[in-house]
């Protein structure tokens, strides 16, 4: 991929996205401004995209709306679309099954056009506005998301600030494929977390915090997957009770050897399976349309629901706060 800028097509409101591709000769990667959307990775060498993607502006205003976005303000699931801040109930938007907010409701940073503030070849930098009590949510939020390439590593670094207390908890929803292949069978993951959460069947935290022995849900050495049959992956991995220095956290591996280390600043993971990615009227990056568990999703966060229980790591932000998250994907053959 060329580094540069490119038109990417317009939205049914009449705003242009872009394309933004960085690239170090070894590692390329297109990132679009609507959603600040990571839609393609590239590794020198390896003949297919890293990421679950496509060239069609049309897949990510319809069912892949989320994929490879910056998803937020409150990323994964605020049970019952309402939340308790400084002492006020505040209501959000209950876009899962009407009764819960997933990933920031209607008006969530992956449906907006975010601002290229900043770009050179190896590195973009987005920025996006949120107004105060926009779909719920109080304070006047200022979003950064920025990318840079180094060797064969990807870094996104996010940082926010607001002027009233409010909830914070960004993600980078991207799905992961290293095998050319239609799902992630036979590839193997390993996640540095000893605790995680169990769910209730609206796929919230039960607020229990369970260790991972004689679960399915064990990833402490690498495992193979294997695309449904080990049932429901949708979880939160406790990596942490708070932001860390970052560190190593999870290990992905193609039958072929190809790895992708990811590292994060944050305290949970979030594992998704993809079993909802059946999407036969969109290419994809390498042509034929990806189909359910065409890739598995990594995110790093905050871990779901924690305005809803108190023992959780803490994701209100006050003003004047500092909030910094860096997460990074290091590839090698």
């Amino acid at each position: 991929m060329t580094p540069g800028i490119t038109p990417f097509g317009k939205t049914p409101t009449g705003d242009t996205v872009q394309r933004i591709t960085i690239s170090n000769g070894v590692l390329s990667a297109s990132i679009l401004t609507l959603g600040v959307i990571l839609q393609d990775v590239r590794l020198a060498g390896v003949s297919h995209s890293l990421t679950i993607g496509s060239p069609d502006l049309s897949a990510y205003l319809g069912p892949m709306n989320s994929c490879g976005a910056i998803v937020g303000p409150v990323a994964n699931r605020i049970g019952g679309a309402a939340a308790v801040i400084d002492g006020k109930t505040c209501h959000f938007d209950p876009n899962q099954d009407g009764k819960h907010t997933l990933h920031g409701g209607a008006g969530a940073t992956h449906t907006q056009i975010w601002t290229l503030a900043d770009h050179s070849k190896t590195h973009a930098e987005f920025h996006l506005h949120l107004p105060d009590a926009a779909h719920g949510f109080p304070g006047n939020r200022s979003l950064t998301a920025r990318y840079d390439i180094h060797d064969a590593t990807l870094r996104l670094t996010l940082t926010a600030t607001t002027d009233a207390t409010t909830l914070l908890n960004l993600a980078n929803h991207s799905y992961w494929r290293l095998d050319d292949a239609a799902t992630f069978a036979g590839q193997t993951l390993q996640i540095a977390a000893d605790q995680y959460l169990p769910t209730t069947p609206d796929n919230l935290p039960t607020g229990k915090i369970v260790p991972l022995d004689s679960t399915r849900f064990d990833f402490r050495q690498p495992r193979n997957l294997t695309a449904g049959t080990e049932g429901l992956i949708d979880h939160n991995f406790c990596l942490s009770q708070t932001r860390q220095p970052l560190r190593p956290i999870a290990w992905l591996r193609g039958t072929s050897g190809l790895c992708m280390e990811m590292a994060s600043t944050e305290p949970g993971l979030q594992v998704f399976d993809g079993h909802n990615l059946n999407m036969p009227d969109y290419a994809s990056n390498d042509g034929p349309p990806h189909q359910p568990y065409a890739g598995l999703a990594l995110e790093a966060q905050f871990w779901p629901d924690a305005s809803n229980n108190a023992d959780f790591p803490n994701i209100i932000l006050r003003a004047g706060q500092p909030w910094q998250q860096i997460t990074s994907w290091m590839f090698s053959q």
